[in-house]
């Protein structure tokens, strides 16, 4: 074998690439199904004639089991393989969705919602998880961020198209093509998925490249051989007794807030208090999702530049999230403007800061026991996603027929909630110890 040959040999793979590019469809599909509502909702609710309150109530459903179900989903991510876990959550969730569309009444889609938050529930923590495993820590940011892009850009490309196919021709063809969508994806993530050391085509120097960065390689190893323990109450105590750990819970919460915002409601804003038509309100809704795509994929590239440059790990995680968080604050701009353009602008800016501050999940992977790294993760997006509850619920309520301005007030305050939470609470970074 000459030195070349030799060389060839011993370069590390980049099988884990592939890996980035599956988790960033799953969030693609998993975010169309948690928006599609939002977009149908102008036109289901006047089919149906529901009040603001009722229209909080079924884009809250989502949440109620999605929030309910995180325990029991990070339980479940610490015994089932991804592969196999992943895979049957897309299938159940892809079902409900379908059903949706061929639902008559107010009841059934709260059921049918109610199921789709449900089986949605395990689907970041699998994330965090497989980042974990084929991701060495110096990469694990920008692969964070890249997956995490898929919300946005599957939103803002989706949304358009979503607004288009339900006015040539119904609402109910929203549910039923993205359900179809989803079923079809479980099937590749199946076949396709694998473990860093069981997938074909995966090297040992990419694999040593992998866990001399602090990749879990062997984290299903691990599990399989410690005969896959029961959840055990102290477990839960470790998890929710830890101030570095309730500060980036609390954080979560606010900043998913911003997001169940524009998840929920904003398409309603834009049809029923700004006077726009289902197509052109697809059209703008889809700007500011632009703007926090180039917000999050700028924010894991600026994180990953701070730790080679040398900073701390605390200041290189926490930053891009305090100062996105900050930036949310802009949203207030569209109270003291009657121009639409204008208000894409706030709101461009807003949810820019939102992707700027979305790299969080890097924080449950540095700071998380590596026993309980799906346990924290799911506390952590139980915690984070309650909002997926208040946020539709607290502004039906707080809106009238005429004034959306309450809503702003209530965003930008519990934004400001985050950056004490992360400068106040979390501090130093550095792993949880049991």
């Amino acid at each position: 074998m000459t030195k070349l040959d030799t060389a060839v040999a011993t370069r590390p793979t980049r099988i884990r690439y592939i890996i980035a590019v599956l988790l960033f469809i799953t969030v693609v599909i998993n975010y169309m199904d948690r928006a599609n509502l939002s977009i149908a909702m102008p036109a289901l609710s006047q089919e149906f004639d529901l009040t603001t309150g009722q229209q909080g109530l079924l884009l809250s459903a989502f949440g109620w089991t999605y929030a309910a179900m995180q325990l029991p989903g990070g339980w479940l991510v610490d015994r089932v393989r991804p592969r196999v876990l992943y895979a049957s959550c897309l299938v159940l969730w892809s079902l409900a969705t379908l059903f949706m569309g061929m639902s008559g009444g107010f009841v059934a889609l709260i059921i049918l919602r109610l199921m789709v938050g449900g089986f949605e529930a395990p689907a970041y923590p699998i994330n965090n998880k497989v980042a974990t495993a084929w991701f060495p820590e110096r990469e694990r940011g920008r692969v964070i961020a890249f997956y995490t892009s898929g919300q946005f850009i599957g939103l803002a490309l989706l949304t358009p198209v979503l607004s288009w196919l339900q006015t040539v021709l119904t609402w109910h063809w929203v549910f039923i093509l993205t359900g179809v969508v989803g079923l079809i994806w479980a099937a590749i993530w199946w076949f396709v998925y694998r473990e860093p050391r069981d997938k074909s085509g995966v090297n040992q120097a990419e694999i040593d490249l992998i866990a001399s960065g602090g990749g879990l390689v062997d984290v299903e190893t691990g599990v399989k051989k410690e005969a896959k323990p029961k959840l055990k109450w102290t477990d839960v105590k470790v998890v929710l007794t830890r101030r570095k750990l309730w500060g980036i819970y609390l954080g979560q919460f606010c900043l998913t807030s911003t997001l169940w915002f524009f998840l929920t409601w904003f398409p309603t804003y834009l049809v029923d208090y700004r006077g726009m038509d289902y197509i052109e309100s697809g059209f703008m809704a889809s700007l500011p999702f632009i703007a926090a795509l180039v917000g999050v994929l700028l924010s894991g590239w600026v994180s990953d530049f701070m730790v080679k440059k040398g900073l701390s790990l605390g200041t290189a995680r926490k930053l891009p999230i305090i100062i996105g968080l900050a930036m949310t604050v802009f949203m207030l701009g569209a109270n003291y403007t009657d121009s639409s353009a204008l208000v894409i602008v706030f709101m461009s800016i807003a949810f820019f800061g939102n992707g700027f501050a979305s790299i969080t999940w890097l924080l449950v992977s540095a700071l998380a026991p590596e026993r309980l790294l799906g346990l924290t993760g799911g506390m952590f997006n139980l915690i984070g996603n309650l909002s997926s509850i208040a946020t539709p619920i607290v502004i039906g309520f707080l809106v009238t027929d005429v004034d959306f301005a309450p809503a702003f007030v209530y965003m930008a305050a519990i934004t400001i909630v985050g950056v004490l939470s992360y400068v106040f609470l979390v501090g130093k970074v550095e792993r949880v110890e049991e």
